[in-house]
């Protein structure tokens, strides 16, 4: 019934506890146990008291097997199972291995010395056993202290792990918010890079419109032009138009010369003619050239008019295209100067986003090195601190082992030595007592001041973390500064440099902040130091104390060697009385009376 019941177990998930006390189980029932502990992984108290199971020791081998194999049972319960040092010693090398179990109940066996030995030596390697009861089983007394000792240090050793691994795990938690904080920081900066950029855009779009306005005062300017070259080519046209004339009365002017020519000629040709005539047609002709030559005189000042209307048109032209080339030249200036500020303009506005997407990146670069140097930096801090408590962990274990084990084997000699001659000895083992109480004093001594230690290095780990903490401080006023920076592009060339004298002096704070820091590193260093040469002059110490216990152990020795032949000397007189007696007894008279009868 049990095999069946173990065998559902075996792919069971939720049973936490499983209780078979005083089920008689036997060597079918011990390897099913074996088996349900190897497979299953759920069952973290087990219950087995009354079962009788060290009496079959192929079953109980095989359960010892099987709790070998197990990582997951917590508490053990086998009173009364009638188990004898040999199933101990098979319950011993599967303690070896076995790194979850914390309780087991073995009171009310058979373990005896050899069993109970054989626990104690498994427990130097099993870390995870907090609690053995051992009562009602023959096992003596300084193997029980030892015993208890060990689950003791395993306790400690438990609370110390489980310190580290809060600590780790708020170191870690800190690292986290730490890493967090850069996040949010660099998210931050990642969100000022984009309203720098928001903020370029818009000036960008500024830029544009003026560049736009720009155009449009360029375009204007073109329209004047073109209206001015619309007004030259009309003043253009009217010069033509009085030229035209000009030329017209030019032409009217040659004909009436050559009419006056003709006139004249034909006046000579009638004078020529009439010469004969008389004196009554002189008077007229007379008066016809008297006619002629006003009408000559009109048309010479006709002709004078109009020479001073075009020299007044030709000096109109000349300051109209004087004006039009002074207009075309003041245009051209400001088309040049507008070109050349709209240049300057784009090459400063350039010249500053390349220079802030440097600042930028550099500023980027920078703290993503200064965050990798400072998570390598505290990674490196926790390891050196993790090596440095295991290995006092370690020779604290060792020493206690070793104290164990030499108090374990002078105690046994002790009650030994104290058996044959405890009325002569007692003196020399109260002694003895005082000297271990004074090394136990020394030991606790030296715990306390590792503990000390520890608590210096503690608050040397807190100061830079408060150091650190401090720094990311400075740092996110650095960011503070740095957007303020951006917010105010107008006044850059102050701004600039208020900013660079302060980051000077916070470089400076930060430089002696990172000098106190390396002095707390030399603090730290000197500590780990005095450390060491307390540890060793503890070792020096113990050997001092083991040498004084070997020559005690060395007389202890003498004086049962004494002892002993004080023994024997006695036993030979008791011997030789007994034989004088007997002889005696036989050479009386009633010794012959007794021989008769």
């Amino acid at each position: 019934g049990v095999r069946l019941l173990l065998h559902g177990l075996c792919s069971n998930t939720t049973v936490k506890s499983l209780d078979l006390k005083g089920n008689n189980l036997r060597t079918m029932g011990a390897e099913a146990l074996g088996k349900l502990l190897r497979q299953n992984k759920s069952i973290r108290s087990l219950t087995l008291e009354w079962n009788s199971l060290g009496m079959w020791e192929e079953g109980f081998s095989f359960f010892c097997q099987g709790l070998r194999a197990n990582n997951f049972l917590q508490r053990l319960d086998l009173r009364n199972n009638q188990i004898n040092h040999q199933g101990a010693e098979e319950l011993a090398m599967a303690l070896t291995q076995n790194t979850s179990l914390q309780e087991l109940d073995l009171r009310w066996n058979n373990i005896g010395l050899l069993g109970g030995r054989a626990l104690l030596n498994c427990l130097h390697s099993n870390k995870t056993l907090k609690r053995l009861e051992l009562a009602g089983n023959n096992v003596p007394g300084d193997i029980l202290k030892a015993v208890e000792q060990a689950l003791d240090h395993n306790q400690d050793r438990e609370a110390i792990l489980s310190e580290a691994q809060n600590q780790v795990n708020i170191l870690s938690k800190e690292v986290l918010s730490l890493k967090d904080e850069k996040n949010k920081q660099f998210m931050d900066f990642v969100d000022a890079v984009d309203k720098h950029k928001e903020e370029k855009a818009r000036s960008e779009k500024m830029s544009a419109a003026r560049v736009s306005q720009l155009q449009e005062a360029l375009d204007e300017q073109y329209s004047i032009m073109n209206s001015l070259k619309t007004k030259l080519q009309m003043t253009e046209a009217a010069l033509a138009l009085s030229e035209q004339k000009v030329h017209n009365l030019g032409e009217l002017l040659n004909a009436m010369k050559q009419e006056q020519n003709s006139v004249a000629e034909c006046h000579l040709r009638e004078l020529q003619q009439q010469k004969q005539e008389g004196a009554d047609r002189e008077s007229r002709l007379l008066h016809d050239l008297s006619a002629a030559s006003e009408k000559n005189l009109l048309l010479r000042n006709q002709v004078d008019e109009l020479e001073r209307k075009c020299k007044v048109q030709q000096d109109q032209l000349f300051q109209v295209k004087q004006d039009l080339t002074n207009t075309t030249a003041e245009l051209k200036l400001r088309a040049v100067e507008a070109e050349e500020r709209l240049e300057t303009e784009k090459r400063r506005f350039k010249q500053n986003l390349e220079d802030m997407e440097s600042l930028r990146v550099k500023e980027v670069d920078r703290m993503t090195q200064h965050i990798e140097a400072s998570e390598r930096s505290m990674h490196n801090r926790i390891q050196r601190l993790e090596a440095i408590r295991i290995s006092l962990e370690e020779e604290l274990s060792q020493v206690k082992a070793a104290a164990l084990t030499e108090r374990g084997q002078a105690e046994e000699e002790l009650i030994k030595v104290r058996s044959q001659a405890r009325l002569e000895e007692q003196q020399r083992l109260e002694h003895l007592k005082e000297k271990l109480r004074l090394m136990t004093e020394s030991r606790d001594e030296a715990q306390n001041c590792c503990l000390k230690q520890k608590e210096m290095v503690a608050e040397a780990q807190a100061k830079a973390k408060q150091l650190s903490l401090y720094a990311d401080g400075l740092r996110r006023r650095l960011d503070e500064l740095q957007q303020d920076l951006d917010s105010k592009e107008e006044e850059k060339v102050t701004e600039l440099n208020k900013v660079k004298v302060e980051l000077q002096e916070q470089i400076g704070h930060l430089e002696a902040e990172r000098a106190a820091q390396d002095g707390l590193r030399e603090k730290i260093a000197a500590l780990e130091r005095q450390l060491k040469a307390l540890s060793s002059n503890h070792r020096e110490a113990l050997l001092d104390k083991e040498g004084e216990i070997s020559l005690l152990l060395e007389k202890l020795r003498m004086k049962e060697a004494e002892i002993s032949r004080v023994r024997e000397e006695e036993a030979q007189r008791a011997s030789f009385l007994q034989n004088a007696i007997m002889a005696y007894v036989q050479g009386s008279p009633l010794g012959t009376l007794s021989s008769r009868k």
